[in-house]
């Protein structure tokens, strides 16, 4: 029994972002997805509140509810997450290191904050991106996020050079986005860091916010 319970701890952690209908979150919390990830950005084609109330999402019972925010106002980012009742805050956008702080005061000591990383091309860069953000304040940030780097702030489906997560340190435990799917999975062993969490999104989609559940299944089953 203590065996399993080890190996269930040590299994790659699941998040599906970007969910916008009721009866598919009952189905992923009924499958024991791990983390479920609502953005909260209005230009975003998978903005929630386009579909549900802050009431509803904080009705749904689940413990790793996320919140996607894109260099939001601080105020409103503490409002929202008090009346969705979310779990963890994820920082897509241009935030620095006073804003990080700032929220990590006035939130909740249980809500947990992830840091996303927008990987281009160069590993100078990402380095350049996690000092700046964290800058030896690691008590402030519970997460790393590394996602394919675009104007959209995310969701585009498109995969980074997983190589370059190699080559610099990685300092949190983190989630993985950008274009992951079944074709890709197995790329994973080149990871010398595995990540905490899988995030899955677009490319799990009949059309931006309706998730194909059935992929959702046969994937979380393969890692």
């Amino acid at each position: 029994m203590t065996h399993q319970s080890s190996t269930n701890q040590d299994k790659t952690k699941l998040k599906v972002c970007g969910l916008t209908q009721l009866d598919q979150i009952h189905e992923l919390i009924a499958m024991n997805v791990d983390f479920l990830g609502f953005i909260f950005y209005e230009k975003s084609p998978r903005y929630v509140l386009n579909h549900l109330s802050l009431d509803e999402i904080s009705t749904i019972n689940h413990k790793g509810k996320i919140g996607v925010f894109v260099n939001e106002n601080l105020e409103k980012v503490i409002e929202i997450t008090k009346k969705a009742n979310l779990n963890f805050i994820q920082l897509h956008g241009d935030e620095d290191e006073i804003y990080i702080l700032e929220l990590r005061k006035k939130l909740n000591t249980e809500t947990g904050i992830i840091k996303v990383i927008r990987i281009g091309s160069e590993e100078s860069d990402v380095e350049s991106k996690i000092h700046q953000t964290i800058n030896h304040q690691l008590s402030t940030i519970n997460y790393l996020l590394f996602d394919t780097d675009s104007t959209a702030f995310g969701g585009t489906g498109k995969q980074f050079d997983w190589n370059i997560l190699n080559a610099i340190e990685i300092p949190l435990p983190y989630f993985l986005s950008g274009g992951i799917s079944e074709e890709n999975i197995n790329q994973l062993n080149i990871l010398n860091k595995k990540p905490f969490a899988l995030d899955i999104n677009s490319k799990f989609e009949i059309e931006p916010g309706i998730k194909n559940i059935k992929t959702i299944k046969v994937f979380k089953d393969m890692i």
